[in-house]
């Protein structure tokens, strides 16, 4: 596999990792169409555990085989694939080595009244499946977030030590903060700044609106005359926040939308700085030409053609 000067440099801003560490996160950022850029497109697909069946795949029943998701991060030739235990082993074997895969190792269900999740993924289970990384979830603002939060110490600590990357989702929820305060500039940001501080190499987080939840934080930006006027400047804000461009910084597609909206969203995404995109009910629920068409586009726009 050869490493382009790009993503060398990307390397070069994990100091305290292994060589086998750098060379999964080689993996992911040498892998598909944008490999070498240091751009990702990833697709994701926990949602099935999220949300129930129905919900994610009804759209699109050949996505309630977990066949189908495979093949379509092959046939997009994504960055990666990231999914539960169980969606993963139904196709390890039949695509071992095809498409670098991340084990998303706790989930949340919409029976839960708690903004909590439960583990049910461990890193000897990565190993065993050929992973790249681990990926795991924890709710900044949440009743449960500090437990989540060394829960996440924990798996990421053992990731490392057999070199394995280690992908956190920072999705604050809960607690104090309202709706519209979950995806606020200065809530999204804290959450890119947190993953960072507990050590994830690849953070996600949603695209951030304009709104600034907490009042503390709105007398900064006024002070500091910090832009959130568009989604770029906000975008770059985040990326800044997570140790000013050191780490990846990812964003959701976030609920379905209409193709133009999305792709302007991804031109924002990469016009501030963003690493990339993790889409997963944006191209999972259409139909499969569709989906494929819709990947590349987004794919284009990160190598700065569309």
């Amino acid at each position: 596999m050869r490493i382009t000067q790009r993503v060398k440099k990307i390397l070069s801003n994990y100091e305290s990792d292994c060589p086998g560490t750098k060379t999964n996160l080689a993996r992911i950022l040498m892998h598909g169409r944008l490999g070498g850029t240091g751009k990702l497109v990833i697709l994701p697909v926990d949602q099935g555990f999220e949300h129930g069946p129905a919900r994610s795949f009804a759209k699109n029943a050949p996505g309630y085989d977990p066949h189908y998701h495979y093949q379509l991060a092959v046939d997009a030739n994504l960055s990666a694939y990231a999914a539960p235990l169980g969606a993963l082993e139904a196709g390890a074997d039949t695509f071992a080595g095809a498409v670098p895969t991340i084990l998303k190792c706790n989930s949340s269900n919409s029976h839960a009244t708690s903004k909590d999740q439960t583990v049910y993924g461990t890193v000897e289970d990565a190993l065993r499946l050929g992973c790249a990384a681990v990926g795991f979830t924890i709710y900044p603002g949440s009743d449960d977030q500090f437990e989540m939060m060394e829960e996440f110490q924990e798996l990421a600590a053992e990731a490392k030590s057999v070199g394995l990357a280690v992908v956190l989702w920072s999705y604050p929820r809960g607690g104090n903060l309202s709706k519209e305060g979950e995806s606020a500039i200065d809530v999204t940001a804290y959450a890119a700044h947190l993953a960072a501080l507990l050590g994830a190499h690849v953070i996600k987080v949603k695209p951030p609106t304009d709104h600034i939840e907490q009042a503390d934080a709105k007398k900064v930006y006024e002070a500091e005359g910090i832009d959130t006027s568009t989604l770029t400047k906000r975008i770059a804000h985040v990326v800044q926040s997570a140790f000013n461009g050191r780490r990846i910084v990812v964003f959701s597609g976030g609920a379905a939308k209409g193709t133009e909206g999305l792709l302007n969203e991804i031109r924002e995404i990469r016009d501030g700085g963003g690493s990339g995109s993790i889409i997963g009910r944006n191209s999972f629920q259409r139909p499969k030409a569709e989906a494929l068409e819709l990947l590349g586009t987004i794919t284009q726009i990160y190598q700065g053609k569309a």
